[in-house]
């Protein structure tokens, strides 16, 4: 170890030596030979719970009883665009969203920015006139109202759906010009969420198996899809509330009964949010 020169004072004169601190061979012997021994050690690899390979879940939580037995067959392609943030977290939806469809029908891309150059792909499939965004908003039109004139199995839809926070969600869209090339749709089917193991802004608010799940039944004209997604996902928030976990309500539910014991925003924007939970459902991307 080297030290600084004015921080190694000489030895008083006329006194007993006092050994050196900086600069000693023994104790940079010492040291080294100390380092040396520690770095010998064994390093222990921190175990890992045994991972089921198709729900992504650990083995002795698997919930591949909960899948259909094989993939559902759908024309639609699904692009799940997932915010960073939702790949450390453990209750994912979208991982068993796609043990439930084929290969190559959810495509999970995930990131915060896209554009042409790094990810050709997707910007190839946002060019695409067949290619749907699930986002609401002014410029949305309803899903149903845009294929009933439709004839079935026509149109090979692509799907895209951007997985994160309410607020990771439209600071994703309104960043990526990308995503406003697609038609933009919504959905008007009066659904709760099933996934109350997280809280949502709004009482119909969706998970984005949920979303998913909901869109392709319209697509596909067949609500057994719904069923069939939304299964595994029951199941998981069922297993997590025997667990410990406790319901959570949504912020709508919660403002409007009483119970929002958090701090109220002073800032005038979050003021203007909190009051839209009350009064406006087209808020959240379903």
């Amino acid at each position: 170890m080297d030290c600084a020169p004015s921080l190694c004072p000489p030895a008083a004169p006329d006194t007993e030596t006092v050994p050196e601190i900086c600069g000693g061979s023994s104790m940079e012997d010492g040291l080294v030979d100390a380092f040396g021994d520690l770095a010998a050690l064994p390093v222990e690899a921190g175990e890992r719970r045994p991972t089921c390979f198709r729900c992504r879940r650990p083995q002795k939580v698997c919930l591949c009883p909960f899948l259909p037995p094989q993939p559902l067959e759908v024309s639609t392609c699904l692009y799940v665009v997932q915010h960073p943030a939702e790949e450390s977290r453990v209750l994912r939806t979208v991982p068993l969203l796609a043990a439930c469809l084929p290969q190559g029908k959810c495509n999970v891309i995930v990131g915060r920015r896209f554009n042409e150059e790094k990810h050709p792909e997707l910007a190839a499939v946002c060019r695409d006139s067949k290619t749907l965004i699930l986002y609401p908003g002014p410029k949305s039109q309803n899903l149903e109202e845009l294929i009933q004139y439709q004839e079935v199995g026509t149109v090979k839809h692509n799907v895209i759906i951007i997985d994160g926070t309410w607020s990771q969600a439209k600071n994703m869209f309104l960043k990526n010009s990308l995503f406003h090339l697609p038609k933009q749709v919504q959905l008007n089917r009066t659904l709760s969420s099933q996934y109350v193991i997280r809280t949502q802004p709004s009482n119909i608010c969706l998970s984005t198996l949920e979303c998913a799940a909901v869109a392709l039944s319209i697509l596909e004209r067949n609500d057994e899809i719904q069923e069939v997604l939304l299964k595994p996902l029951k199941a998981l928030c069922s297993f997590q509330l025997q667990h410990g976990a406790q319901i959570h309500h949504s912020k709508e539910h919660l403002l409007k009964n009483g119970m929002y014991d958090k701090p109220m925003p002073k800032n005038k924007r979050k003021i203007k949010r909190m009051e839209k939970l009350l009064t406006d459902h087209n808020i959240c991307p379903r």
